[in-house]
């Protein structure tokens, strides 16, 4: 099997979150740093190569291994040095796949969109994290009964978390039934988070009320699913957003453009950051304040409010005041949250969505570094496990072969197939044919059994 060689510069926590998933997919990983204690950290804990240093120095680079490299990933935190690392990496290293973080808007900003093409800034994938979370909020609120919401196939399948409350009109139910019962809907439950275990659920698990499901569907049928799994909640309007930084505005802006009698109210604690905020949007009212002020949120509307979006840089600040905002009466409180270690309180705190940077960037990075023909991949719950869009090409060992005979690993499950323009949901019965897709569910210690699975001719040698 062809190990990637990749350099990653910046050992922060996203450089280490990349590090930790590569070297344990048995990649050759070299991770340059300025700072002797994050060197240090990773030495301690993964099997990776290190080097204090400056990765936007040629030499530097040079010592990584940059000539035989197949991918660098920039990761530090100036958008500047990115770049550098990036322009270095292809003049000098002729490196092939550069992916860099760029977070400013006044980069990403579409009338300098040549800025970042080969013959400029030759950066192959930028990742934006805040323009990342703000689109996956703006899911999240246009769509208040999913916690979880990725689109797959030319968007035409869905992947949605789901939880199961006390309106769930199926629980206890064996899944074989739901599918008899609702035998139009073109829907598969792939995951069951339950207690925090993930099951891999099979035709005669039941769901339970407070599980998590991970399920599959076409795109078309998820306000009916929701509905059957007892979500009729409506699309958000009153929505306010604590914390007006770059996703703040970002998220603001796009809420602006994208839902009807929109009603927004922005709280910044700074007030250059929000008179800056109030001069870039055109609906939406800025209030210079503290989101865990009570009185504060009174006056914004909290009683009325449908979202109540928590992203300050300041986990804290964040908890604290879903918590309030829900107290006060806003229906739905997403909050964003750099610290994995507080992950399981977001049940207990009756938050509705926790989002973590960290994974969105680290699952945006991962998904340009599949091998075979996975064409999107997405990591979730700490990276336990993955849902992937997987294309069936001419030498895949699948082709003719009726799901249950194809050797499938019991936790890997395929959750839907985009055949030609049709949504199909697989059996075992199905018989997968060439350039099917197929979105499947799979803990990550599978991942490498999916990519023989849908491995290319010229993977064998």
């Amino acid at each position: 099997v062809y190990r990637m060689k990749i350099i990653i510069c910046g050992a922060g926590q996203v450089g280490y979150g990349i590090a930790e998933q590569l070297s344990v997919q048995k990649n050759d990983v070299t991770v340059i740093d300025n700072s002797q204690k994050l060197i240090d950290n990773m030495n301690k804990t993964l099997d990776v190569r290190t080097i204090k240093g400056n990765g936007s120095f040629p030499e530097v680079l040079d010592n990584a291994g940059a000539n035989d490299a197949d991918v660098i990933i920039a990761v530090t935190q100036y958008d500047e040095v990115n770049m550098v690392i990036c322009t270095i990496s292809h003049l000098i290293f002729n490196i092939p796949t550069k992916i860099g973080r760029i977070r400013s808007n006044n980069f990403l900003n579409p009338n300098y969109e040549n800025l970042f093409t080969r013959e400029n800034i030759p950066i192959d994938v930028i990742i934006s994290p805040e323009k990342e979370i703000a689109d996956s909020i703006l899911k999240n609120i246009t769509l208040p009964g999913a916690f979880e919401i990725i689109e797959f196939g030319e968007k035409k399948i869905s992947f949605l978390g789901v939880n199961i409350d006390e309106n769930c009109k199926v629980v206890d139910t064996p899944l074989r039934e739901l599918t008899e019962k609702y035998p139009d809907l073109i829907c598969t439950v792939v995951g069951i988070n339950r207690d925090d275990k993930i099951i891999i659920p099979t035709q005669k698990d039941i769901l339970k009320r407070n599980d998590k499901i991970y399920l599959v569907c076409d795109s078309e049928h998820i306000s009916k699913i929701l509905s059957v799994l007892g979500h009729t909640e409506p699309e958000a309007h009153n929505i306010i957003i604590a914390g007006a930084g770059n996703v703040g505005t970002y998220l603001a802006k796009s809420l602006e453009s994208n839902v009807s009698n929109i009603n927004i109210k922005l709280i910044e604690l700074n007030q250059e950051i929000a008179e800056r905020a109030a001069k870039e949007l055109k609906k939406s009212i800025v209030l210079n304040g503290n989101s865990i002020d009570k009185n504060l949120l009174e006056q914004a509307g909290i009683a009325k409010t449908d979202a109540f979006v928590a992203i300050t840089n300041n986990d804290n600040i964040n908890l604290i005041s879903s918590v309030i905002a829900k107290e006060m009466g806003a229906k739905q409180a997403l909050s964003l949250l750099q610290d994995n270690n507080y992950n399981d309180l977001q049940s207990r705190l009756n938050i509705d969505a926790l989002i973590n940077p960290r994974a969105t960037t680290i699952s945006s990075i991962l998904r340009y570094l599949r091998k075979g023909r996975i064409r999107d991949a997405h990591s979730l719950y700490n990276g336990m496990v993955e849902v992937l869009e997987a294309e069936i090409v001419d030498a895949s060992p699948l082709i003719g072969k009726q799901i249950k005979e194809a050797d499938i690993p019991d936790d890997l499950r395929f959750g839907a197939i985009l055949r030609k323009d049709d949504v199909i949901r697989p059996d075992g019965e199905t018989v997968l044919e060439v350039n099917d897709r197929v979105v499947l569910f799979s803990l990550s210690e599978s991942i490498h059994a999916v990519e023989q699975l849908f491995r290319t001719s010229q993977d064998y040698y």
